[in-house]
C-alpha cells in the first residue's frame, strides 16, 4: 500500500510539472505575440511620423515660395507705378529748360513793345527787333534746332510738302524747289517740320 501511494505521489508531481511547463510555454507564446504586436505598432508609428514630417516639409516649402512670389509681385507693382509716374512727370516737364531759356527772349519782346509805344524813329525799333530775333534763333540753335535749306534743292517728299507747282522759270529748276512758303526745321538731325514749298514743273 505504501508503495502505491508513493507511485501515486510521483505521478501527481509529474502531472504538475507538465502542467507548469505548458503554462510557461503559453506565457512565452503570449509574450512573443505581444512583442511582435508592439513592434508592428512602433513601425506603423514611425512610418506615419515620417509621412507627417514630409508633408510638413512640403507645406513649409509651398509657404516660402508663396511668400517669395507675393514679395516679387509687390516689388514689380511698385516699380511699374514708379516708372509710370516718372514718365508722366517727364512728359509734363520735358520742355521746361527750353521754356525757361526763352523767358529772356520774351522779356526782350516786352521791352521792345514798350519802346515802340514812344518811339519816333523806325531805325532803332527795327534794330531792337532784329537783335531779339537773332537772340531767339541762337538760343534755339543751341537747343539743337536747325533750319532746313530748301530753295533750289531737288524736291524730296521726306523733307518737303508741295503747296503748288508752277512753270519753272529756268530749265534747271524743273523738279526743284522754286520758292519756300514756310521753313522746315530739324531737331538734332531729325525733321520736326516739313518745309512748305513751291515746286517748278
Amino acid at each position: 500500500m505504501f508503495k502505491k501511494k508513493k507511485v501515486s505521489g510521483t505521478e501527481d508531481n509529474n502531472k504538475m510539472t507538465d502542467h507548469t511547463k505548458e503554462q510557461d510555454e503559453i506565457r512565452d507564446e503570449i509574450a512573443q505575440v505581444n512583442e511582435s504586436t508592439v513592434n508592428t505598432k512602433d513601425g506603423e508609428v514611425d512610418s506615419s511620423e515620417n509621412e507627417l514630417s514630409e508633408v510638413d516639409k512640403l507645406k513649409a516649402e509651398v509657404a516660402l515660395l508663396n511668400d517669395k512670389y507675393v514679395r516679387l509681385y509687390a516689388e514689380f507693382d511698385n516699380y511699374k507705378r514708379r516708372t509710370t509716374k516718372e514718365r508722366i512727370e517727364l512728359l509734363q516737364t520735358a520742355g521746361k529748360d527750353v521754356i525757361v531759356s526763352m523767358l529772356t527772349v520774351l522779356d526782350d519782346f516786352e521791352r521792345a513793345a514798350k519802346a515802340m509805344e514812344t518811339a519816333t524813329e523806325v531805325a532803332p525799333v527795327k534794330e531792337g527787333i532784329e537783335l531779339v530775333h537773332h537772340k531767339l534763333k541762337s538760343l534755339l540753335n543751341h537747343k539743337g534746332l536747325k533750319e532746313m535749306e530748301s530753295k533750289g534743292k531737288v524736291f524730296d517728299v521726306e523733307l518737303h510738302e508741295a503747296i503748288t507747282n508752277i512753270p519753272a522759270p529756268k530749265a534747271d529748276l524743273k523738279g526743284k524747289v522754286v520758292d519756300e512758303v514756310e521753313k522746315g526745321y530739324y531737331l538734332n538731325d531729325k525733321v520736326i517740320r516739313f518745309a512748305k514749298v513751291v515746286v517748278g514743273a
